[in-house]
């Protein structure tokens, strides 16, 4: 832990224009040891506060085009908040610098056969046998000595954390049904027609059921097959949150909550709940939220997460946390936009 005995160590962010990235870099900025020293995006010649006016009088910071060898003279660890494909081609030149990564897109997050099947050809094959998940309720030991973070997706952090402690009870080859409802900032900022105001306001629908691209990533972290696995998202008309609706059949006597509560007893970022929990008191924090209610032999466990944040950003600043040697909780939000 002789990290913590140094002020301040350069990092940067590559993909500072989306909401991901705007939200690293708040994080970032306010961080007691992370001194954010690199911003870039596809284009540069900007600066964060044009690209984001919620930082004007904040950050001033020149947002520079992408290059690989300039991020690495100016950071030991850098944040990819790029779109899958893409990230991999920065993730080679940046390790091969000497320069760690924590990437937020699914390039790193699967095995090479079912990241073809599901996304496209990987064209880093050797770097993604070395990758470590980023959750760090499953991989607190590996996250300490990695090089390259794969950051979970949203919807598998919220549906893994969910079953983790009962995966043990649940009956064999049972179906796991995760029923997840998503805010809009989910889609990112590009603009298309199942995100336009007019179709998502006073609306709610499903999209991609059961074929969703986060389903093999909850089945494969949970060592299960993907036909175990029925996923189905939905979009809600908010701008940030997450919650999981999660059904499993069980087997013997237990208490669950007791479980639940037990299996998290030192995590600190996972609160159990002995209510139903809501998006509005993890919004704007790394906090899990989780509740679980049983009748018989099934089991219902209710997951709330902010999307842009335990879904991806801060989640990512944890994970370069234990990276770098500091403790986890170190400069990660922990109270709510409430109200």
């Amino acid at each position: 832990m002789w990290r913590l005995f140094l002020k301040h160590i350069n990092v940067g962010v590559i993909g500072a224009s989306g909401y991901t990235g705007l939200e690293l870099v708040k994080i970032l900025i306010k961080h007691p040891h992370f001194n954010l020293s690199y911003v870039a995006n596809s284009e540069g010649d900007t600066s964060i506060a044009a690209l984001h006016p919620s930082l004007s009088g904040v950050c001033d910071l020149k947002v520079q085009k992408a290059d690989v060898d300039a991020a690495s003279a100016s950071c030991e660890l850098v944040f990819l908040a790029l779109p899958h494909k893409t990230a991999m081609a920065y993730v080679k030149p940046l390790l091969a610098n000497g320069t760690k990564v924590v990437d937020l897109s699914a390039d790193y997050r699967l095995p090479l056969d079912i990241y073809e099947a599901f996304y496209t050809d990987h064209t880093d094959v050797e770097n993604l046998k070395h990758a470590v998940y980023g959750l760090p309720e499953m991989f607190k030991e590996e996250l300490q000595s990695a090089s390259l973070v794969a950051n979970p997706g949203c919807f598998p952090t919220s549906a893994i954390l969910g079953l983790l402690p009962f995966m043990d009870k649940r009956i064999p080859n049972t179906p796991i049904i995760v029923d997840a409802k998503t805010g809009v900032s989910g889609a990112g900022k590009k603009l298309s027609d199942v995100t336009h105001f007019v179709n998502v306001n006073d609306n709610l629908f499903a999209y991609n059921p059961l074929m969703h691209r986060h389903a093999p990533e909850i089945a494969q972290k949970l060592g299960v097959d993907f036909d175990e696995v029925h996923f189905v998202p939905h979009l809600v008309p908010i701008t940030r949150g997450m919650l999981s609706s999660i059904y499993i059949q069980t087997s013997g006597a237990f208490d669950a909550y007791e479980v639940l509560a037990a299996f998290y007893k030192a995590s600190p970022h996972v609160r159990v709940s002995k209510n139903p929990v809501d998006m509005k008191n993890v919004a704007g924090t790394n906090f899990c939220d989780i509740y679980v209610k049983q009748r018989g032999n099934m089991l219902f466990i209710s997951s709330a997460i902010d999307n842009l944040m335990r879904g991806a950003s801060s989640q990512a600043v944890v994970n370069a946390n234990l990276m770098m040697g500091f403790e986890e909780t170190t400069g990660i939000p922990d109270i709510a936009y409430v109200p």
